[in-house]
This record gives structure tokens, sequence and C-alpha cells, in this order.
């Protein structure tokens, strides 16, 4: 998953530090921003899902962030491990680029290409068997009152036959160190997946200035969507070159 800017400015101010973590957990959906050109960033969480009871499957995601450039952002991402009914093992892994653009001062835009690698049991229910590339647009935005929002739309699942299309709109509210984040996303149905659609709620707590913890969870709200609970942390390593 990925988070909100948890209301932190999109275009960093000289006060501000590089090693400053900037989340994208746990929303679905991610923010225009980049981690600072040479830093490198460390996102995990463990999750609890099911469509009927939270025991159905668990899984420990990891997104690890390099920031290559102000505009450019790699990521590597996936399920480290994951347990459904059939079994546990590591999932699908992938590959992401952040290209982002400012457009304002409190603006901007990104687009975000990936790749998963079959690197997952299909027997398990922890893979998709195949290749998928996947393409999302992104536009941030902080208003007033502490207030930040992140829209996301774009084709996933590309490579399986008809492609899956992510919709997201995610706000947050910070005061202090405590923030508030919801989001409302659909994957419609595709080859690689059927659709997938819910709400999200979290609370998110800078313990540091380069750690975020959330806690929250997600309510399914079409037929076969999973309900979840998950606890995250977001740590930014300093400077890797």
């Amino acid at each position: 998953m990925a988070v909100t800017l948890a209301g932190a400015p999109l275009l960093p101010s000289a006060a501000q530090s590089p090693r400053d973590a900037n989340p994208e957990r746990p929303t679905y959906a991610t923010h225009a921003y980049a981690v600072a050109p040479g830093y490198l960033e460390v996102e995990q969480g463990i999750s609890a899902f099911g469509v009927s009871s939270y025991a159905a499957g668990t899984s420990w995601n990891v997104a690890v962030k390099l920031g290559l450039s102000p505009n450019l952002q790699a990521e590597v991402f996936g399920p480290f491990y994951a347990r459904t009914s059939g079994g546990g093992g590591v999932g699908d892994l992938g590959l992401s680029l952040k290209l982002r653009a400012d457009l304002s001062a409190k603006s901007a835009f990104a687009f975000i290409p990936a790749v998963t690698a079959p690197t997952g049991s299909v027997a398990k229910g922890l893979g998709a068997g195949q290749a998928l590339g996947a393409a999302t647009a992104v536009y941030s935005v902080d208003l007033p009152a502490s207030l930040h929002f992140d829209l996301n739309a774009g084709p996933a699942g590309l490579g399986a036959g008809a492609p899956q299309w992510f919709f997201s709109v995610s706000g947050s509210w910070t005061t202090g160190v405590v923030g508030v984040t919801a989001e409302c996303f659909d994957f419609t149905p595709g080859a690689a997946a059927p659709r997938f659609a819910g709400v999200l709620g979290a609370l998110t707590f800078r313990l540091a200035p380069w750690a975020v913890l959330d806690a929250g969870g997600v309510h399914g709200t079409t037929s076969g969507s999973p309900n979840s609970l998950f606890l995250g942390l977001t740590t930014n390593l300093g400077r890797a070159f």
C-alpha cells in the first residue's frame, strides 16, 4: 500500500531535512513526492485480511525506495511473506519508477510505471503466474488547515488481457505528530483479478522526523472484496550515496 504525505509539504523548504520520512503507505494510493536524492527509505507493514474472517490470510509487505534525483524515485515492493489457505511464501515482487513534476508551490503531478515478476506461487494463491504491468497518474495538493489530497488513476494488471483500472481519492489531516488518513479506492474487474473496492481509515504517528507509524483497516464495499487490519512503519535510513 501507499499513503498520503501525512500533511508534509510537497516541496520541502530549506528548513526541512531530506531525512524526514514521507510514507506512501498505508493507502492504495500514493502521493507525488519523491525520496530525496541519494536517500533510502523503507516501508513495511503486517496485515490480516479476509472476506468473512481476518484469519483468512496474513502478509508482510515491504517497499524499499531510493531517491535517484529530485524528480525520480525507484522502488522495489511486494509481499516479502504472505499466507493464505493454500500456504505461505513470498508474493509477486515488483519494481516501479516515480517521475514527478511540480505544478505549483503546493501541488505536483507524478507518473508511476511499475512491473511485477511472477515470484509468488500460483498454487498457494500468492502470485499471478506471469509478469504484470501498471501505470498510475498521481495528482497531489496541499490545502489550508493541514489538509492534503491525492488523486490516483490508471490501468493495472497489464499483460494478462483486459486490464483492471485503479481509481483512488485519499486525504489526510495532521496536527502535531498525529494524523488521520482516509481513502476510497476501486480496482475494476480484469483478466488478472476480480473487482476489489473499499474504504480505508488509518491513524499515523510521527515517532521521530525519520520514522512514521500507521495503524488502521479496510472495509470491502463490493462482494468478494476482503476486509483487513494493518500496522506499519516507514523509516528513512539516511543517505545511501
